[in-house]
């Protein structure tokens, strides 16, 4: 489902005082952008945060659950969905922009662990011969 341009503009609007966000497409969705960490998350006309061991519990205490993933059929036979690493908003986070901007830099905190967590991808070398 495409995110919508009014949708996006909101979520913007949210994040404001965040500093400078950007929105990209993404597989029918959207990637909501911080430099170039990926934060968010928007599927339909609902905004997702990056959760880690360090924020899941205060999107899991307001009874907020994970982005699920439902891959496409293979070979006929209906897949797993898969549990990702970003929680909806809690919707009361609409009327506090305020709020809105420090869970915001909670999963802004969470995209940077999750980034140093990872190793450095490294170029196959070819071998002659």
């Amino acid at each position: 489902m495409a995110v919508s341009a009014e949708y996006k503009a909101f979520v913007r609007e949210q994040l404001e005082a965040l500093g400078p966000v950007r929105i990209r497409a993404m597989f029918g969705g959207a990637g909501v952008y911080f430099d170039d960490l990926m934060f968010g998350l928007i599927v339909g006309e609902t905004l997702y945060f990056k959760a880690d061991a360090q924020n899941r519990a205060a999107f899991e205490e307001e009874g907020q659950e994970p982005f699920m993933y439902q891959p496409p059929p293979k070979d006929g036979q209906a897949r797993k969905a898969i549990s990702m690493s970003y929680y909806e908003v809690p919707e009361r986070l609409y009327d506090d922009p305020d709020e809105m901007v420090v869970w915001a830099r909670d999963a802004v905190s969470a995209a940077m662990r999750a980034k140093a967590g990872k190793k450095p991808k490294t170029k196959k070398r070819s071998r002659a011969g």
